[in-house]
């Protein structure tokens, strides 16, 4: 089967902004053409029926002549209208028989004439002008005594009015035509801007910064009027979503003081003389306490971090030390899996931060990786960057859906797959809310097997000049080889 190539048009033609332009102009070109048609028939046509008609009212007044006076008076009338007009726009030419000429200031009977009466046109070659054909309209007349008469006009300053009018027409409908395309790029341009940026802030907002509004430019027109209810629309939503966070964080911050309570008086009963089975069975409950204590504490941090009432003082920090003790902090877990943690660590790396929120995070990236990657498996940890700083964290577990990517950052969200694993679902909503705070990025990727984690963070603005930048971060590769590189 013969594949069938599209050819792509530009994107301000698909716009319905100037396919409608250009239907406007379409019409009004035609509408311009129809107008120009009529002027020139009502000018150039009417010019012509008046030669017409004039033509025939002097050559019946000259066979009256004709009739009246005979062959004597036809030629004294015919020489008398020759001195009478020097430039020879009238034509005259009688003949006899043998159509030799008799008077008249045509020298011989055009060639290309036929025999029969009525208006003709034919062309004229003017004396002195050899290169230069003139048209005439005339009229024939066939006199008594096998004599024939043609009258007429030399019509050449009608063709080029007419030459005129019909150049006239058609630089006017081109002209209409292309200053209305112009004229249809230039407003399809504008209006593309405005809507192009309605859809930068709707990506923006789709992608979970439902603080941005559209911006408006004062005019009132149908695109502010539009961009002033989406933006009303955003401030409803933003309000819904702001009230189902905080019945949330209400509720998480409600149930863990009795919990804490709870876990201390189960806590109290385990030191009591119980038997070993009740006290085993105590100590599961307190487990069991301190996992969801632990739930509402993330959910807690994760909510002052969003809504920017973390209290928290940024100061520098080695991002090299701080993954380093990460590392450390989860090798001996690491070791108990059989699992390969490699390391490969640039240094030099300060940002400005904080470092316990920091450390959490990476601590969260390496519990998920070593958590989903098998035995004997391996996790890797690579830290690069120059303009910015990326940690990068990729395990070989069973990895993501591109369309779970986008959902794993959610509060309390898991994937099918791993449900019966430990957790809660808010490791990587926490890490995501600590890159947003430090002003970077959370990217998810494929790592062909498994999934790498890069949290992209910006450097400190002004670094010292002993600091060497280690080499460029890669924060866009798609994958790892097995030696933790990407590829």
């Amino acid at each position: 089967m013969r594949a069938t190539s599209f050819v792509k048009t530009p994107r301000l033609f698909r716009s319905a902004t100037f396919q409608f332009i250009l239907l406007y102009v379409l019409l009004f070109a035609g509408s311009v053409s129809i107008l120009l048609g009529f002027l020139y028939w009502a000018t150039v046509g009417f010019m012509a029926q008046q030669v017409d008609e004039t033509i025939q009212a002097e050559a019946q007044g000259l066979a009256e002549q004709y009739r009246r006076d005979g062959l004597p008076g036809m030629v004294n009338v015919l020489n008398e209208r020759v001195l009478n007009d020097p430039a020879g726009e009238s034509l005259y030419l009688l003949v006899n028989n043998d159509r030799r000429a008799i008077a008249g200031n045509l020298a011989e009977w055009p060639a290309n004439l036929q025999g029969d009466e009525g208006l003709i046109t034919f062309y004229l070659n003017r004396p002195g002008k050899p290169n230069q054909s003139h048209v005439a309209r005339a009229h024939l007349y066939e006199l008594r005594g096998g004599f024939r008469l043609l009258v007429g006009r030399d019509i050449f300053s009608l063709m080029r009015v007419r030459g005129l009018m019909e150049k006239a027409a058609a630089w006017g409908a081109l002209l209409t035509l292309g200053m209305g395309i112009l004229g249809g790029v230039f407003f399809s341009r504008s209006t593309r801007r405005r809507i192009e940026v309605i859809h930068g802030t709707s990506r923006h907002i789709m992608e979970g910064n439902l603080s941005l509004r559209v911006p408006l430019n004062g005019s009132g027109d149908d695109f502010d009027t539009l961009a002033d209810q989406l933006n009303q629309m955003l401030d409803r939503i933003e309000q819904l979503m702001a009230g189902v966070r905080h019945v949330t964080d209400n509720i998480a911050h409600d149930l863990r003081t009795p919990l804490t309570r709870m876990r201390g008086r189960l806590e109290a009963l385990a030191h009591a003389p119980i038997s070993g089975e009740a006290k085993e069975q105590v100590y599961d409950i307190i487990g069991e306490a301190d996992h969801l204590l632990q739930t509402f504490n993330a959910l807690l941090r994760i909510a002052r971090i969003e809504s920017g009432s973390y209290a928290s003082e940024l100061k520098e920090v080695d991002l090299k030390d701080l993954v380093l003790d990460a590392s450390e902090f989860y090798e001996a877990l690491a070791q108990d899996k059989n699992q390969t943690l490699d390391l490969d660590l640039g240094s030099g790396l300060i940002i400005n931060g904080d470092r316990d929120l920091l450390f959490q995070a990476v601590v969260n990236l390496l519990d998920n990786a070593i958590k989903y990657t098998p035995e004997g498996g391996r996790v890797g940890v690579r830290l690069r960057g120059m303009s910015q700083a990326v940690i990068s964290v990729w395990d070989e577990g069973p990895g993501l859906q591109a369309e779970e990517m986008e959902k794993v950052t959610q509060r309390f969200y898991r994937v099918d797959k791993t449900r019966g694993l430990p957790g809660n679902g808010l490791g990587l909503s926490m890490v995501k809310a600590v890159c947003e705070m430090h002003k970077g990025q959370l990217i998810l990727k494929d790592n062909q097997p498994g999934l790498r984690v890069e949290m992209c963070l910006p450097l400190r603005s002004k670094p010292p000049k002993s600091v060497k930048p280690s080499p460029k971060a890669d924060c866009y590769s798609s994958r790892a080889n097995e030696n933790g590189e990407p590829v």
